[in-house]
């Protein structure tokens, strides 16, 4: 298939790549020239502007928007919709707010064009480990796209199979969904990236713990001089614990064990105080997800080793620039 893609950032210009090495064809724009002029050295047809994209592409037309929420996406999805034509589709892969993706989709079908939101996860390591894709809008769309979902997804990979899921869905196990109407996939995703905080939260608090064990404050006789670089690598090996954001702390407390090139001031992107303005909207009580929340807005003021581990993840599985030490 032919998808147009604008925003060749960490995500963006990956997703380019992983579709033209399966023999998709890619209409890139970026604003950086650097950027576009890298996806056409790998193949990509290069776009001058969003009018000379929409021009390159065949009818009915697909534009992936990876861009970050707000006023970028906003705007670009407006200015898309005065170029494109009915039947026409416009993606927006990035991490928007749910209700902004209702109220485009409404707008946008006034006009005939469809939009479709695609909560994506995988970070940096999409090109080769593929990515977790959560779909909202209309199915005809999305079953139209399917060929573009399919590629960018992981597959079934080494992953065993679940028991009981005969006559399920069988994307679901490609790694990739059609969650429901225009909206779904991106409040997934949010909650998605709601329990991602209290899971990093979880693992940043107990490594803390043992990093701690050695203080002076505790009686001689009850210290312990742990390495936790050591344990991280060990409770991947078979542990109930393990999960690729452990993967990545080991990575991480490999390279340097005590995290000192981190300042641990953590940011957070949107998605987990989307997630628990849902829950209060909701009247889900959802005590860890949104102590979490508050653990990285109490980050920037006191930073604390559990804060570096913090940064750290964040650094390593979606390339986050997280505030770090500049050696002298």
């Amino acid at each position: 298939m032919q998808l147009g893609i604008i925003g060749l950032g960490r995500m963006g210009g990956n997703i380019s790549r992983r579709l033209m090495r399966a023999g998709h064809q890619t209409v890139v724009f970026d604003r950086s020239h650097d950027a576009v002029d890298h996806l056409k050295a790998d193949g990509a047809s290069p776009a001058n502007g969003l009018a000379d994209m929409v021009k390159q592409l065949d009818k009915p037309r697909a534009v992936w928007v990876m861009l970050p929420a707000g006023a970028i996406t906003e705007t670009t999805v407006n200015e898309l919709a005065g170029l494109m034509e009915p039947g026409d589709v416009i993606i927006d892969g990035g991490n928007s707010y749910y209700k902004d993706d209702i109220r485009r989709a409404a707008a946008l079908r006034d006009k005939g064009i469809v939009y479709v939101d695609v909560g994506t996860s995988g970070g940096i390591f999409g090109l080769d480990r593929g990515y977790c894709l959560m779909i909202g809008g209309e199915k005809a769309a999305v079953d139209r796209l399917d060929p573009i979902f399919k590629t960018l997804a992981p597959g079934i990979g080494g992953i065993e199979r679940t028991p009981g899921r005969d006559g399920r869905d069988p994307r679901a196990e490609q790694g990739y969904l059609h969650c429901g109407p225009a909206g779904a996939g991106h409040f997934v995703k949010m909650v998605h990236n709601g329990i991602e905080y209290g899971i990093m939260q979880a693992y940043a608090e107990g490594f803390d713990v043992m990093h701690r064990k050695s203080s002076d404050e505790l009686p001689d006789d009850q210290r312990f001089t742990l390495n936790v670089a050591d344990i991280a690598e060990v409770w991947r090996r078979g542990s109930v614990v393990s999960s690729w954001l452990l993967d990545l702390t080991a990575m991480a407390l490999a390279e340097n064990e005590d995290l000192s090139h981190y300042e641990g001031a953590v940011a957070d992107s949107g998605e987990g105080r989307w997630t628990v303005e849902a829950a209060i909207e909701e009247a889900v009580p959802v005590p860890v997800l949104s102590a979490s929340l508050f653990a990285r807005f109490r980050s920037r003021r006191d930073h604390t080793f559990a804060d570096k581990l913090l940064s750290a993840m964040r650094a390593k599985f979606g390339g986050h620039a997280e505030a770090k030490i500049e050696k002298a």
